[in-house]
C-alpha cells in the first residue's frame, strides 16, 4: 500500500538515490514544450489472494469480464484509447478458466496479460521449469508477444517484490542470478519496483536503466546504467521503475512514501497523480516522453469495487482533464510491452509521437490481435 505510517522502515535502502534523483531534476530544469504521458497500470492480479478457492477465484475473475470494460468506455487518451490494463498472472495459480476472460479484455483492446511468480526456496532449473510452464500456459490462452519463430517473450514482476533474492533472509526467491534466467527465458522487462517501504527496494529511484555488473549475484538490480538516447542493449532485461518520492501529508503523518501503489485505501487523487507525472521516469535525452507506471493488487474484492468504481473514475478523470489539453500535455494509454516498446524507440533516437512505436520491437500478442 502507498500509505505506510511507519514511513522510515527501511529508508535507508533508497533514501540516497531519492535525494540524488531530485538533485539532478533539479539541476535538469524542466521541459517547457509539449510533453507525452505514457501512462501504464500494472496488477499484480491474484485471483486466488489470501487462501481463495476456486470459486470465488472465478467470482473475482467475473467481476473484472464484467465490470472493466463498463469503466473503460468512458475515457479516452489522444490515440482514441480507452485505458489498458497490464495483468501481472501468476504463474502458480493458473487456471484455464482465470486466463480465458482475460483473453477476452485482451481482445476487446482492453490491456494484455504478462507474468507474475511466487516462489520461494527455489533452485535456478526449478525456477525454469516454473517460469517455462508458466509461458507454455499463457501462451495456450492466446497471451505474450512471440517472435516470428512462436518464441514467447514477456514482462515480469516478482511476488513478494524479492526479485534476484533481494531479502536479506532470502525467502521468496532462492536464485541469485534470476535476471539472467529471465532474459533466458525470454524476458524483456522487469516492472518489479517500486518495492518501498520493503527492504527489496534498490537505491536506484524513478529511473529506466539496465542492471549492470555481475547479473549473477544477489540484488543485481542495485547498479544501473540509465536508459539513454543512442544506446540500446540486447544482452539484459530492462527495469522500468515507477515513481517514488516522499512528502509532507499532514501534522500527524509528517511523511508519506508515495510509491504509485493504488488500493482501496489509498485511491488515485489528482494531487498523487500530479506527483506521479512529476517525477519525470523518462528516457535521458527524450525528455518529452514521461513515463508512468502505477501498480495495485486488483484481485481481491475491496479493491475490485474501488479500481472499477469511483478510485478507477478519479485517476481517469485525472490524466484525461489534467495531462490530455493537447498543448501541454498529450496522454496515451499504454500496457506494459507498449511502454518497452516506447523506450527502447527513445533509446534507438524515435521522436515526434511515441504512440506509433507501440508496437515497435515486440509485437501484440494474439489474444490482443
Amino acid at each position: 500500500m502507498a500509505l505506510d505510517l511507519t514511513w522510515e522502515r527501511n529508508l535507508h535502502t533508497w533514501i540516497r538515490g531519492w535525494a540524488a534523483d531530485r538533485i539532478s531534476r533539479a539541476l535538469a530544469g524542466r521541459f517547457q514544450d509539449r510533453r507525452h504521458l505514457l501512462f501504464a497500470f500494472c496488477d499484480h492480479h491474484e485471483p486466488l489472494w489470501n487462501g481463495a478457492d476456486a470459486a470465488q477465484g472465478r467470482a473475482r475473475m467475473q467481476t473484472w469480464a464484467d465490470g472493466y470494460p463498463l469503466l473503460a468506455r468512458n475515457y479516452r487518451d489522444a490515440d482514441g484509447m480507452p485505458p489498458q490494463h497490464t495483468f501481472f498472472f501468476p504463474g502458480e495459480q493458473y487456471r484455464p478458466d482465470f486466463l480465458d476472460p482475460l483473453a477476452k479484455l485482451a481482445g476487446a483492446g482492453l490491456g494484455e496479460v504478462e507474468l507474475h511468480l511466487h516462489h520461494d526456496g527455489d533452485t535456478r532449473d526449478t525456477l525454469r521449469a516454473q517460469m517455462e510452464r508458466s509461458l507454455r500456459l499463457f501462451t495456450e490462452h492466446g497471451h505474450l508477444a512471440r517472435d516470428p519463430d512462436g518464441r514467447p517473450h514477456y514482462a515480469f514482476v516478482h511476488g513478494n517484490w524479492a526479485l534476484a533474492n533481494g531479502r536479506r533472509d532470502r525467502r521468496w526467491c532462492g536464485v541469485d542470478d534470476e535476471i539472467v534466467l529471465l532474459f533466458e527465458t525470454g524476458c524483456y522487462a522487469d516492472f518489479t519496483f517500486p518495492s518501498a517501504p520493503d527492504e527489496t527496494q534498490p537505491n536506484i529511484v524513478n529511473r529506466i536503466y539496465w542492471p549492470v555488473g555481475d547479473l549473477r549475484r544477489a540484488r543485481a538490480y542495485q547498479q544501473g546504467e540509465p536508459a539513454r538516447v543512442g544506446h540500446m542493449r540486447e544482452d539484459r532485461i530492462l527495469i522500468i521503475e515507477g515513481p517514488l518520492t516522499l512528502h509532507a501529508r499532514a501534522a500527524r503523518i509528517p511523511l508519506r512514501i508515495e510509491n504509485a501503489s493504488l488500493s482501496a485505501h489509498d485511491p488515485a487523487t489528482p494531487a498523487r497523480v500530479r506527483r506521479w507525472v512529476d517525477q519525470n521516469i523518462h528516457v535521458a535525452g527524450r525528455p518529452e516522453w514521461v513515463f508512468v507506471k502505477v501498480h495495485t493488487h486488483g484481485s481481491p474484492e475491496s479493491q475490485a469495487a474501488s479500481l472499477l468504481g469511483q478510485g478507477g473514475r478519479e485517476l481517469h478523470r485525472a490524466l484525461t482533464e489534467m495531462f490530455n489539453d493537447g498543448e501541454k500535455w498529450v496522454l496515451h494509454y499504454v500496457t506494459a510491452r507498449e511502454m518497452y516498446n516506447i523506450a527502447v524507440a527513445a533509446m534507438e533516437g524515435r521522436s515526434d509521437n511515441p504512440a506509433q512505436y507501440r508496437d515497435y520491437r515486440l509485437p501484440p500478442p494474439p489474444a490482443a490481435g
